[in-house]
């Protein structure tokens, strides 16, 4: 069976036995969310095994995004669901309250606690010199940032000013991931691309695109340092983060965007946890 097929198999037979990890309320909540409370991290929430850390980052009107909040936190948990399903990647769980996921800024020193962080929307984000300098080192001592969903040119292009704050693109270049590139290889062999659009944008209109012409090829691009390794992994003009929130609302969307969407998910987490 294909890998494609055997992860579909499994996330169909995982829905109908146990369904989908839920939010729930957890001790060491700060402010609020939605709703919902926010878990920053503390000191006893990294145990060795894998962590969801999120970057809260500011967004600036002058960029293109709706914040650091997107798809938080039902993305977090439902993505450390699945790979505890799917692996044998051991995951910080609370017996009580489920899935761990923490929340974090890129300066507090806790960020050396997680080898593995996301950013979400990141084409409006704004990093000030600290925060710069803080992703800059954490990077570059093993550290690894996914950002996703952002779309268009200027988006991206506001995304690399940012970033390029803590890689300078002379030394360190932005550039296309292969798809023979061992992070498409690590689990699932992950063939193309998949343009992963929000559930609401596909419910509307039946597309992939959320910015037409301008957002219609889908990339995976990294900066990598000196040996290769991928420090940085963007995914542009696709939403990942929608493939893992959204699973359990809508069954033909589940089907068509969830599968592609973990196993290149999956694949990311191992790959930052062994590279």
């Amino acid at each position: 069976m294909k890998s494609g097929k055997r992860i579909l198999v499994a996330f169909v037979v995982a829905a109908l036995a146990a369904g989908v990890a839920t939010a729930q309320r957890r001790r060491g909540l700060r402010g609020d969310f939605f709703g919902g409370a926010i878990k920053t991290m503390t000191p006893e929430d990294y145990n060795g095994a894998f962590l969801f850390c999120r970057i809260l980052f500011r967004t600036t009107p002058q960029g293109d995004g709706n914040g650091w909040g997107v798809d938080y936190p039902r993305a977090d948990i439902n993505l450390t669901f699945r790979l505890s399903e799917l692996t044998k990647t051991p995951v910080t769980r609370d017996e009580q309250e489920g899935y761990n996921h923490v929340v974090l800024r890129l300066t507090d020193p806790l960020l050396y606690r997680c080898p593995f962080v996301m950013m979400t929307e990141p084409g409006g984000a704004y990093f000030d010199e600290k925060e710069a300098a803080a992703l800059h080192d954490y990077a570059l001592k093993g550290g690894f940032l996914w950002a996703d969903d952002f779309w268009g040119d200027f988006a991206f292009r506001w995304w690399a000013e940012q970033i390029g704050k803590a890689f300078p693109p002379e030394r360190y270049p932005i550039v296309d991931v292969p798809l023979d590139h061992q992070l498409f290889q690590m689990l699932y062999h992950v063939r193309h691309i998949p343009q992963i659009p929000s559930i609401n944008f596909w419910a509307y209109r039946g597309e992939t695109s959320e910015r037409g012409a301008d957002s219609a090829v889908p990339h995976v691009r990294a900066i990598m340092d000196e040996n290769g390794r991928i420090m940085v992994l963007m995914t542009h003009n696709t939403d990942f983060g929608d493939a893992f929130e959204r699973e359990g609302d809508d069954h033909e969307y589940f089907l068509k965007f969830a599968p592609d969407g973990y196993a290149f998910g999956v694949n990311a987490i191992l790959y930052s946890m062994t590279h």
